[in-house]
């Protein structure tokens, strides 16, 4: 039996390594929802489909047609992950099985905590990716505090339109009472606390309880969560520290624990995992507030004679649309949920006719004609 103060640093017992990655995984919601991945080294590529390829219907002596697959190939990067408990020297006597039997749940809660706040919101994250980032970067984001049910569906129809299915959703532990109140269209509770789990619409939802959400972001996100990627090394190690000074961490009279002048000591515990989100487009959020007007970004760019492009910025995704409408000297003006049913259709990146120097309003609706976002610009033609 090896004793902690005989064995300074080295790998946590495999028993006790792996109940704390059991307990960080119940823990964490991102890795309870993500595709979970072993990695044999920091590295690990994937061979992703982002377009498959086609069949074909065939008459008797025809030739089969060919078409090939688009792949891509994300790279996940093992990022380290280290916690640093104080313990007293005395522990230093115990053997290093039963020392870390009794950090188990303190290990793994600072892990879990900050797996979580790092993969969904980017919080103090190494990851190039988060799932919020994604969300904000595609707009796929429903606000509102009216009509919670349609809304919950509208962003599930973002995903869907996209061609996804969302497997499940991640919420904070507040909206519950929320939920509690949805109806679907029959009527029926649309939030299930069944024994076989918690569901929304048939998906099962998991709540965050660990501290990591970010109530100012979002309230509840959906997604199809294969494509958000958790990648683990095995093992977990650690080293005993005696001299440090934790900044971090402080003491009662406010300052940073001191463990020589304390004649304490700490164990740093390490894990190594990565993150990957694969497809942003696959996720969304609703964020339970009061709605108003998203800004976008409108580009005029001569086109033929008489002729200008029109690009926005972000395009519209699931089932919205763009409009718009033109004027000789002041941009016709939008107020969200305001009604352009009216207003002229148009694709992005296409040609209307329109005069150089007038004004152009564009708008983002949804299935209803109703404003979402809008921006406007100088119309430029070409001559």
């Amino acid at each position: 039996m090896g004793y902690l103060k005989n064995e300074l640093a080295g790998f946590v017992p495999k028993a006790q390594a792996n109940d704390i990655i059991k307990m960080v995984t119940r823990g964490s919601s991102i890795l309870r929802m993500s595709k979970v991945e072993e990695m044999t080294s920091d590295t690990k590529k994937f061979n992703v489909l982002a377009q498959g390829p086609g069949a074909y219907w065939v008459g008797e002596g025809e030739r089969i047609l060919t078409s090939g697959a688009q792949w891509i190939h994300p790279v996940i990067e093992a990022k380290k992950l280290a916690v640093i408990i104080p313990i007293t020297k005395e522990k230093l006597d115990d053997s290093t099985i039963d020392v870390f039997n009794e950090l188990k749940p303190e290990i793994a809660e600072a892990f879990y905590r900050s797996i979580d706040s790092a993969c969904l919101f980017g919080t103090d994250s190494p990851f190039a990716t988060n799932i919020m980032k994604s969300i904000s970067d595609s707009g796929m984001i429903i606000t509102d505090n009216a009509n919670i049910d349609i809304a919950m569906s509208d962003t599930m129809a973002l995903i869907e339109e996209n061609g996804y299915d969302p497997s499940g959703f991640v919420g904070r532990i507040g909206v519950k009472n929320m939920l509690r109140k949805l109806r679907d269209a029959n009527g029926a509770p649309a939030y299930v606390n069944g024994t076989s789990g918690e569901e929304l619409y048939g998906k099962a939802i998991e709540f965050v309880r660990n501290g990591a959400w970010d109530n100012s972001s979002a309230d509840i996100i959906t997604g199809e969560w294969k494509y958000s990627i958790v990648g683990i090394r095995s093992g977990i190690t650690y080293e005993i520290l005696k001299e440090a000074t934790l900044q971090g961490t402080l003491d009662t009279d406010g300052k940073p624990l001191s463990l020589a002048e304390q004649d304490m000591a700490a164990v740093k515990a390490t894990m190594r995992l990565g993150f990957l989100v694969v497809k942003d487009d696959a996720f969304a959020a609703f964020k339970n507030g009061v709605p108003s007007l998203g800004s976008l970004n409108v580009v005029s760019e001569a086109g033929e004679s008489g002729k200008s492009v029109i690009t926005v910025s972000p395009a519209p995704i699931g089932g919205y649309s763009l409009v718009y409408k033109t004027a000789a000297s002041t941009a016709p003006s939008v107020t969200y949920d305001q009604d352009l049913s009216a207003w002229t259709p148009i694709s992005n990146g296409s040609s209307i006719t329109a005069t150089s120097g007038n004004k152009i309003t564009v708008a983002i609706v949804n299935g209803q004609g109703k404003a979402r976002r809008a921006g406007s610009t100088d119309i430029v033609s070409g001559v």
